[in-house]
């Protein structure tokens, strides 16, 4: 599935080849805009994924990784709408569970 928004999102093995990583990078076009814009479109992509995870079957493949990056995208709400993170600099995520990281990847690999 697609999955449209300010982010750009991959997995990546970790560079000692023990683990995986998420990393997440806020797109140019987004960080040009205002806070207050920031704020609104990063909530606004947050309500997207709540309505693309809501159309989902269950049993959906995507979903597990859609479950992952709204969590995330929850968690950084907050601090988009308030301007307190570096939106140029890349997010990196350790990611413990095998599981997880096959999850963000089938679904990574279907945008």
């Amino acid at each position: 599935m697609l999955i449209e928004g300010p982010l750009r999102i991959s997995v990546a093995e970790t560079t000692d080849g023990q683990g995986w990583v998420l990393v997440l990078a806020f797109k140019p076009e987004f960080q040009v805009l205002d806070v207050p814009t920031q704020g609104a479109q990063f909530q606004d992509y947050l309500q997207q994924l709540n309505d693309d995870i809501a159309s989902l079957d269950e049993g959906d493949h995507n979903r597990a990784g859609m479950l992952i990056i709204q969590q995330i995208v929850e968690q950084l709400l907050p601090h988009v709408a308030a301007g307190e993170l570096e939106i140029e600099e890349s997010i990196i995520i350790q990611i413990q569970q095998n599981s997880q990281v096959v999850a963000l990847t089938d679904l990574l690999q279907q945008s």
